[in-house]
């Protein structure tokens, strides 16, 4: 597993400085590093925490429980305002250089809420239970290349999210699962649910 993040940090030429600094960050607390959705994941007592991804124009940590952050430096962002509940995120571009002190203050305090079991409650219909599904290759690349997309997809609910990677999962053949992939994205970009697929305007 930490070939992997290593690899996904290596790899990237843009962000590969970025990203090192703020995942030593992370694995000098006390979270838990895993990979998940193509990307460094970071989980206390069993709940998902912190995400760290690079996109397009900034490198992003993001923030599960992000709204419960005090944000005494006013640097969290709504991916979705109005539709984002609980998901906030730390955007960090070239022209504003990371400060370890501050990015670990809010890392600190995210790990203590986890540890007291703060979270928003989700909806009933979102805490239905589905069957895990492997996220497809496609979806994950897409969701680790296009700018925002990461941060907007980890907005939807866990059955939203469920929708999409069955979609492309069900495909038999690669050209079904591009076209389809070409057909999600703006849904997810607009954070709705698939079924807008195959709803009339």
């Amino acid at each position: 597993m930490e070939d992997k993040i290593k690899s996904f940090i290596t790899k990237n030429n843009v962000w590969r400085d970025e990203l090192t600094i703020l995942r030593a960050l992370l694995l000098k607390s006390e979270l838990h590093e895993s990979l998940k959705w193509g990307m460094p994941s970071y989980e206390c007592n069993g709940q998902n925490v912190i995400g760290l991804g690079a996109f397009k124009n900034h490198v992003g940590l993001w923030f599960h429980q992000g709204a419960l952050l005090s944000d005494p430096h006013k640097v969290l962002i709504n991916a979705q305002e109005g539709k984002t509940k609980a998901m906030r995120s730390i955007r960090i571009t070239k022209h504003e250089p990371i400060d370890p002190t501050i990015v670990d203050g809010y890392i600190q305090e995210a790990i203590e809420n986890a540890k007291k079991g703060k979270y928003i409650q989700k909806t009933k219909s979102s805490q239905t239970k589905r069957i895990p599904i492997k996220m497809p290759e496609e979806l994950a690349k897409a969701l680790a290349s296009i700018d925002n997309l990461q941060e907007t997809f980890s907005g939807l609910t866990i059955i939203q999210q469920h929708d999409y990677i069955a979609y492309i999962a069900s495909a038999k053949r690669d050209t079904t699962k591009a076209s389809r992939l070409l057909k999600i994205i703006p849904l997810i970009q607009a954070g709705k649910p698939i079924n807008n697929l195959w709803t009339k305007s």
